[in-house]
């Protein structure tokens, strides 16, 4: 028998045009609140926790990029949303991406803050590597051990962004590292595929490079790029005032 699995979110502003905010691993959708708080005024905005992560529940298998897309696309119709955009920040862009190819959820456009757009050779060295163990190490510390290493780690992000991180961390079980069982879905098919507007966003030292942005943009022309400068692979929280000024002009655009 397969289990229910229930997806908790958080939902603000309202009135205006949807858009579903998709997080990274070991995250939760309370990770966008600086991005909610620069959206509410004008859009409605959903943040969910994925399966695995805060208050959703976590299952022992069911971890493919399959799953977290039909999460998405069972919340969306759920919620009776109408042509939301989705917004994904690494394993929550490629979420976004693959439940944008399926082309069953109306939607209006996507963001993809430097997904796991990642070549089958890392999949592997990232699947063998101790993130997994360095999470289980992480679990049996206190939060204020977490908080100080974190602050240590990135001393320019905000405390609110550092404190949301850990408490996202000390909330995401084990299981949900399934995720990064290889393989992962062909990211180029997959945005061959989509017929919406796309936004990718990358940093100067990101997982997608320019060069595989620039070929992204060639494979599908609905792809637009915007590179922020000093921002690594955690880009919401490394320049969260940069990349809403990105987003919102975009979000503004959409008809």
């Amino acid at each position: 028998m397969t289990s229910v699995v229930r997806i908790r979110f958080v939902r603000t502003g309202g009135g205006g045009p949807s858009v579903v905010l998709l997080h990274g691993l070991m995250g939760s959708g309370a990770c966008w609140s600086p991005l909610a708080r620069a959206l509410e005024n004008e859009f409605d905005v959903v943040m969910p926790d994925s399966r695995g992560h805060g208050g959703s529940s976590a299952p022992a298998i069911g971890y493919s990029y399959d799953d977290l897309a039909s999460d998405i696309l069972d919340l969306v119709q759920a919620l009776g949303l109408s042509r939301p955009v989705l917004i994904g920040h690494s394993m929550g862009g490629m979420t976004a991406a693959v439940a944008a190819q399926r082309g069953t959820a109306n939607l209006r456009a996507l963001v993809l803050v430097d997904p796991t757009f990642i070549s089958p050779d890392l999949q592997h060295e990232v699947w063998q590597s101790d993130v997994a163990d360095e999470h289980r190490r992480a679990l049996a510390v206190s939060k204020h051990e977490l908080l100080s290493e974190a602050q240590a780690r990135h001393p320019h992000r905000s405390a609110e962004i550092i404190d949301l991180q850990v408490q996202a961390r000390m909330r995401t079980h084990l299981s949900a590292f399934d995720v990064l069982r290889p393989p992962n879905p062909d990211f180029r098919t997959i945005v061959r595929g989509i017929d919406v507007p796309i936004l990718l966003v990358i940093g100067d030292s990101p997982v997608v490079s320019p060069e595989l942005a620039s070929e992204l943009s060639h494979i599908n022309p609905r792809v637009s790029v915007a590179q922020i400068p000093n921002a690594g692979h955690g880009l919401p929280f490394d320049q969260p005032d940069h990349l809403q000024q990105t987003i919102t002009p975009f979000l503004r655009e959409l008809t």
